[in-house]
């Protein structure tokens, strides 16, 4: 089973990151030969800095492997070192209708906000779906508001394979992860930067404290029950703490007794305790950059000889 996921370089990684997809996908890399890339393409549609650029996607790329990424089980590599992807992303443009595209939830949610679209940013999908089919995946893990962008991808391999052959580009299957619906942002929505709500990964100890002392709360009183179902704290607990910690947690809620700053930093305490290895991960790996380049050029070693393999037959189909 090949798993294909990928992660946008547009800025340090958050919470919401870490438990939506890298968790996830450093799990998966036991169940199966696992592909994930460094999306800088992609990154393009927000990110004009090339040195920026750069920086987040060393960053990112550091966040990964400290967390846990292992390089001998998962294939990891930036998007842009395996060009083919591009060429794959217009040919599938060729067959890819502009209603398919304008319907898209990101799409519109963007416009609606009053973002001036670009192409690369209204083409999204197209390369998206570029990015998945390149490499013959089985299966794409994503989030619920991910869903549309797989279903559109297997609508166009659908449509390519329709007018060049069939089987010529494998149909992936979707893994739903529901994990980024419960991470809560400061603020209690779903954790974004576009809501600058965020928490980020590898925060130093006096921000982080100082962001989750300010988590949003409401007026109940220090000695009145309160309710952990309706929590944002209790919600990250649940993310860094044990099974135990966390009922007792709730029953202190529902007993009362204590003010929401108390809860607080014991949320504090679990997340700083929590990522504490992968900190001391973090700061090594920070001190050997030519390693780190070389995971990545490996990666996109591995990664590029199937892509050419699938741009071979496909451009054999298209009369290329």
């Amino acid at each position: 089973m090949r798993i294909l996921s990928g992660i946008q370089p547009t800025g340090r990684p958050h919470l919401g990151n870490y438990f939506g997809m890298m968790q996830p996908a450093i799990g998966l890399q036991h169940e199966g030969e696992a592909f994930y890339f460094i999306a800088d393409y992609h990154a393009l549609t927000t990110i004009h800095d090339p040195v920026v650029l750069r920086d987040h996607c060393r960053e990112l790329a550091l966040d990964f492997l400290a967390c846990g990424l292992d390089p001998a089980r998962a294939t990891f590599f930036r998007q842009s070192h395996v060009p083919e992807v591009t060429e794959l992303a217009w040919l599938l443009s060729c067959v890819t209708p502009v209603p398919m595209l304008e319907n898209a939830h990101s799409f519109k949610d963007k416009t609606a906000r009053g973002f001036v679209p670009s192409t690369g940013l209204f083409t999204y999908p197209v390369l998206m779906a570029a990015d998945i089919l390149i490499y013959d995946s089985d299966v794409v893990p994503v989030g619920q508001d991910q869903k549309q962008h797989l279903e559109m991808t297997r609508d166009i391999a659908a449509k390519f394979n329709a007018r060049y052959g069939q089987d010529l580009l494998k149909l992936p299957k979707p893994m739903i992860r529901e994990a980024s619906a419960a991470v809560p942002g400061l603020d209690g929505q779903k954790m974004s930067k576009s809501y600058n709500n965020t928490v980020p990964l590898f925060e130093e100890e006096k921000p982080l404290r100082k962001k989750i002392m300010g988590l949003k709360t409401d007026s109940v009183g220090v000695d009145e029950p309160k309710d952990p179902d309706a929590s944002s704290i209790v919600q990250f607990y649940k993310l860094v703490a044990s099974e135990t910690e966390v009922a007792a947690m709730e029953a202190s809620f529902r007993a009362g007794g204590y003010g929401y700053g108390h809860y607080k930093q014991q949320l504090f305490d679990a997340l700083w305790e929590h990522f504490r290895p992968a900190r001391e991960r973090r700061t090594a790996l920070a001190a050997d950059p030519a390693y780190l380049d070389s995971i990545l050029a490996e990666g996109a070693a591995k990664a590029r000889p199937l892509a050419q393999s699938v741009m071979q037959r496909v451009r054999a189909a298209c009369g290329l």
